[in-house]
């Protein structure tokens, strides 16, 4: 019998229903591969084995009764640790919130317990998700499924790793500048990172405020689609959700593809990009223009200043979030003298070093005589950004490109080199600074059998355009039906 953890989500919800198979079976499944499995990889920070087996056992008791409440339930899911969950420490792979237990969950959180999903654990990540490697939590790193000796990409590293490793069916990232995309594309996932506004950010711990934005990562299209029919939608508490209506995700995925106009933006092919990468990127295009879809060129001339400006915007957002972890209301707190020295002491001693040369790079950046130059032209280059996209979506439906410069890189390859590690979201990062939504899916692997993902960019509020786009790509190719080694 297949193992039931490597099943996905629409394959196990229609079991489940049926009674093929209960939630305590595939919950027992999941947390077993857990034991065996992530001493190798590090994907989790906590196991939460009575709670899930609790909320299981209630979603079967209710399955019995006849009230199903969609094909969520009884899924076991495992949310980055960045969301806040009631009665389960969040930590954010930070020492200074160590021991932190959340009073309240976040908006999406309570959306998947509504949905009676279940909670197998929660996920490591780089530090406050300032990392494009995974290395920068302060618990341990995690490695890539794949290849254990390199990265699975940050900073949601181990939702993309506990996902590609069968360790649950499906996680929630967060998305700032790549997160989501580039770890599910040096894993062989499929991760979406929505419009920004089309999903809460209540309750999740923020980073840069006006970039940060919450996705899922699974193991192929349908199962995104499932997950975002649950997780969007607008919420009052959030002031930057917007009211729009949210379409059945689902129901655009099995539309053809034929006469679509898909963009190709050249800007994405540079010189420094890894020739293998590119080769599939482009065998993918090919496979989409069979397909039906009208693929053209076109430019977005912008796109060279959008690491830098990222890099002065976000820890601008990072600096300001950041100044509430001072010892006082939460979290960890030295021992001190006095005040100044509790605060001083416990951001020295509670911060990892990455979260620290962001914050001194977001304070110098929005510093008296440093505003004007730095972080005002910054948000006049995002605003110049957006317009290339602008411009772009007049005349295709959806860009396609590659979502990282490389397959998945050594542990410590680039520890030393933090501008060579931001250059890792090269291609993710003006997805963010527009606003736009972004899937990454599978589309090759290199001679070292390491994945390559490609990205599909669409319109703002559009995801159905990018589902049915990564739907007809997925069901003409087994990509997504690789498994990492370590699973068997």
């Amino acid at each position: 019998m297949t193992d039931l953890a490597s099943l996905t989500i629409h394959e196990l919800a229609p079991k489940l229903r049926k009674k093929e198979i209960s939630s305590v079976e595939l919950t027992h499944s999941v947390l077993k591969r857990i034991d065996r499995l992530d001493s190798k990889i590090g994907a989790f920070i906590t196991v939460c084995n009575e709670q899930a087996k609790a909320q299981a056992k209630s979603v079967d008791a209710q399955i019995a009764k006849g009230q199903y409440a969609g094909p969520l339930m009884g899924i076991p899911l495992a949310p980055k640790d960045i969301y806040l969950t009631e009665g389960i420490k969040t930590t954010c792979a930070s020492k200074i919130l160590e021991n932190y237990v959340p009073p309240y969950n976040s908006t999406v959180i309570q959306k998947f317990l509504e949905a009676q999903s279940v909670i197998v654990g929660k996920v490591n990540m780089d530090e406050f998700a300032m990392g494009s490697s995974n290395e920068n939590s302060s618990f341990k790193p995690v490695k890539n499924p794949w290849d254990l000796t390199r990265v699975p990409g940050g900073s949601s590293g181990g939702s993309a790793a506990a996902v590609s490793a069968d360790l649950c069916s499906a996680s929630l990232g967060t998305d700032t500048g790549g997160s989501i995309r580039q770890p599910a594309s040096l894993c062989s996932i499929v991760g979406l990172k929505p419009t920004y506004g089309r999903v809460s950010r209540y309750g999740v711990i923020a980073f840069a405020s006006s970039l940060d934005q919450m996705g899922p990562m699974t193991k192929d299209v349908e199962d995104c689609a499932l997950m975002m029919n649950v997780m969007a939608g607008h919420d009052p508490h959030d002031s930057t959700s917007v009211n729009v209506p949210v379409p059945d995700y689902t129901g655009s995925l099995r539309q053809s593809i034929k006469g679509m106009k898909i963009g190709m933006p050249k800007e994405y092919f540079p010189k420094g990009i890894d020739s293998q990468v590119a080769d599939s990127v482009k065998q993918a295009i090919k496979k989409l223009e069979e397909l039906g879809a009208k693929i053209e060129e076109v430019s977005l001339p912008n796109t060279e200043y959008a690491t830098a400006t990222y890099y002065i915007i976000a820890p601008a957002e990072a600096s300001s979030n950041l100044a509430r972890f001072d010892g006082v209301r939460y979290g960890y707190r030295a021992s001190a003298e006095n005040l100044s020295e509790m605060y001083e002491l416990t951001k020295t001693e509670g911060f990892g070093r990455e979260v620290k040369r962001r914050i001194m790079l977001g304070t110098y950046v929005l510093s008296a005589g440093y505003y004007d130059a730095y972080y005002r032209k910054a948000q006049k280059a995002r605003t110049v950004i957006r317009r290339d996209f602008e411009e772009a979506f007049k005349k295709v439906d959806c860009l396609v490109c590659p979502v990282s410069p490389t397959t998945a890189f050594k542990i410590g390859e680039k520890a030393g080199d933090p501008l060579q590690m931001y250059l890792s979201d090269i291609f993710t990062i003006p997805v963010n600074m527009a606003g736009l939504p972004g899937l990454a899916l599978p589309c090759g692997f290199d001679k070292n059998n390491l994945p390559i993902g490609m990205q599909l960019i669409g319109k703002p509020f559009d995801e159905e355009t990018l589902f049915k786009v990564g739907h007809a790509f997925e069901q003409a190719t087994e990509w997504h039906k690789k498994r990492p080694p370590l699973t068997a």
